[in-house]
C-alpha cells in the first residue's frame, strides 16, 4: 500500500526514531528560515553599498514592523499548536475548521494592522528620533513594507498547517521562489532604479506577493484534508476563544519583546549612524547563526504537539531532551569558530565599507557568537511550551528578557561601568543567557505537563496512535 509522505512524517512524529523525527522536521524549517532571513541580509548588503544613512535608517525602523508581525503571528502560533494537537487526537474535521477560523482572523488583522501603521509612521520615526536624512528614508521604506504583511501572514500560515502535519519542506520550496525573485529585484530596483531604501521595500514586497499567491491556491485545494474553505470562515466562538487563550499570550509576549528591541535602536541611535548600522549588521548575521536552533525548537514545537495530543507525555519530553541537546552541541561548536575576531570581520565586511562599522559589527558579532550555545537551552525549551500551548509562560519571558534583564544590564553597563556602545552588546549575550535559565528551571518545574488544552469528552476518542497499536 502506498503511504503519503505526510502520514509517514506522522508515523515518524508519534512512533519513529526521534533523531530522526528532529531532523527531518528542523532541517526544512532551518532553510526555509535562511530563505527569510535573506530578504533582509539583501537589503542590507545592497544598501550597504550606497550608504551608511539608508543602513542605518531599515535597521532604525525594522522593530516597528516586527512588532506587528509578532503579535499578528500569535494568531498563526495558537493554529500551529491547536491544529498540531488536534492532529495528534486523530481530529481531523477539528483540525480543518481551526484553519479557517485561523486564516480568517489573521488575514482580518493583517489588513487593519498595516493600514494603521501606514498612517502613523510619520510620528513613529520622528519619535525614534531620526535625523532629517535618515528620516527620509526610514519614512519611505517602512510606508512600503509594511503592505507585505497579508502576503507573510499568508505565507506564514501554509507553513504553520503543513507543519502541524509533519511538513516542513513544501514551505521552505515556496519560500525559496521568493527570495530568488528578491534577490533579482534588489539590485535592479536599489543600484538599477536608483530608488534606495523604497527600492528595498518595493523589492521585497513584491517578492512575498508571488509565494503568498501560490499558498493561497494550494491552500484551497478541496482535496487536501486540511484546506481553505469559505463554508468554515464563519467565526466560531469556541474556536475562537481558543485561539486567544493560546494566541494572545504569545502576541503580546512577542510584540512586547520587539517593543523593547525598538527602545534598544533608540539606545543604539544615540551612538551615531555608524553604531546602528553595525548593530543591524552583527543583529542579522547572529541570526543566521541561530538558525539550527531556531529550526529545532520550531520542530519542538510540533513533536511536543502532536504527542501531547496522543497522550504520549514520556516521547514529547523525550523529544524535547533531545532537541535541546543538538542545539547546544550546535551552536557551541559554531559559536566558538564564528567568535574568532578575523573570521567576524571577515564576515561583517561583505556588508559594509566602512572601517568603523567594521569594527564595531564584528566585536558584536564575536560576543554574541562566543555565547550563542544559550540559545540551544532557549529556543528548544520554547518550543516545548509553545507545543503544550503554555504560550503565558512564553509571554513572561520573552518580555523579561527585554524589559528587565536587558535593559537592566544596559543600564549598568553604560552608566556605572561606562562601556560605551559595548554595554549594547554584553546587554544582549546577558539577558539571553538569564532567560535560558529560568526556561529551563520552569522545564524542571514541571509546569509544562499540565493539561493546557482540554478537548471535550465526546471529541476525545482514541488517537490514530492509540488505534495504530491496536491493529499491530
Amino acid at each position: 500500500m502506498k503511504v503519503s509522505g505526510k502520514k509517514i512524517n506522522k508515523d515518524l512524529i508519534l512512533r519513529g526514531n526521534m533523531i530522526h523525527a528532529i531532523l527531518s522536521l528542523a532541517i526544512p524549517v532551518v532553510i526555509n528560515s535562511f530563505l527569510q532571513t535573506m530578504y533582509n541580509l539583501t537589503d542590507t548588503y545592497w544598501l550597504g553599498k550606497i550608504g551608511t544613512a539608508q543602513l542605518a535608517a531599515i535597521n532604525l525602523v525594522t522593530p516597528v514592523q516586527n512588532i506587528i508581525i509578532n503579535f499578528g503571528s500569535g494568531i498563526t502560533v495558537a493554529g500551529s499548536v491547536l491544529v498540531t494537537q488536534y492532529i495528534g487526537a486523530g481530529k481531523k474535521e477539528d483540525a480543518l475548521r481551526m484553519a479557517n477560523q485561523i486564516f480568517a482572523a489573521a488575514m482580518l488583522f493583517s489588513v487593519v494592522c498595516a493600514t494603521a501603521c501606514f498612517l502613523v509612521t510619520p510620528g513613529i520615526v520622528t519619535w525614534l528620533g531620526a535625523d532629517a536624512e535618515t528620516y527620509g528614508h526610514s519614512l519611505l521604506y517602512l510606508r512600503i513594507v509594511i503592505w507585505d504583511m497579508p502576503f507573510l501572514y499568508m505565507v506564514n500560515l501554509f507553513s504553520a498547517i503543513h507543519q502541524a502535519q509533519g511538513d516542513t519542506v513544501r514551505p521552505m520550496f515556496l519560500n525559496l521562489g521568493g527570495i530568488v525573485l528578491n534577490l533579482f529585484l534588489d539590485p535592479l530596483f536599489i543600484m538599477g532604479f536608483e530608488l534606495g531604501a523604497g527600492g528595498a521595500a518595493a523589492a521585497t514586497l513584491f517578492a512575498k506577493m508571488a509565494p503568498a499567491m501560490i499558498a493561497f491556491f494550494l491552500l484551497t485545494r478541496p482535496e487536501k484534508e486540511i484546506h481553505i474553505d469559505r463554508k468554515h470562515m464563519r467565526f466560531e466562538r469556541e474556536k475562537l476563544k481558543l485561539i486567544l487563550k493560546i494566541g494572545l499570550p504569545s502576541a503580546i509576549g512577542g510584540s512586547t519583546m520587539q517593543l523593547g528591541f525598538l527602545l534598544m535602536s533608540r539606545n543604539v541611535y544615540a551612538y551615531g549612524t555608524q553604531a546602528m548600522a553595525a548593530y543591524g549588521i552583527g543583529n542579522k548575521v547572529n541570526s543566521l547563526i541561530t538558525l539550527p536552533s531556531n529550526g529545532i525548537g520550531s520542530a519542538t514545537a510540533t513533536i511536543v504537539g502532536q504527542n501531547i495530543g496522543a497522550q504520549q507525555q514520556d516521547r514529547a519530553e523525550q523529544g524535547y531532551k533531545i532537541s535541546m541537546r543538538i542545539c547546544v552541541a550546535f551552536l557551541f561548536i559554531g559559536g566558538m569558530i564564528l567568535s574568532r575576531k578575523p573570521i567576524s570581520t571577515a564576515i561583517v565586511s561583505i556588508f559594509s565599507d566602512d572601517g568603523e562599522v567594521i569594527a564595531m559589527a564584528a566585536d558584536f558579532l564575536s560576543i554574541m557568537a562566543f555565547w550563542c550555545f544559550s540559545n540551544g537551552v532557549y529556543n528548544s525549551t520554547i518550543g516545548l511550551f509553545q507545543g503544550t500551548g503554555h504560550t503565558e509562560v512564553t509571554m513572561a519571558v520573552d518580555a523579561s528578557r527585554l524589559w528587565v534583564f536587558r535593559f537592566l544590564t544596559l543600564w549598568v553597563c553604560g552608566e556605572l561601568l561606562q562601556m560605551g556602545v559595548r554595554s549594547v552588546w554584553y546587554s544582549v549575550v546577558i539577558s539571553n543567557g538569564i532567560s535560558s535559565v529560568i526556561l529551563y528551571l520552569l522545564y524542571r518545574l514541571g509546569i509544562w505537563k499540565k493539561a493546557k488544552i482540554r478537548l471535550k469528552p465526546e471529541e476525545s476518542g482514541e488517537s490514530e496512535t492509540q488505534r495504530g497499536e491496536k491493529e499491530a
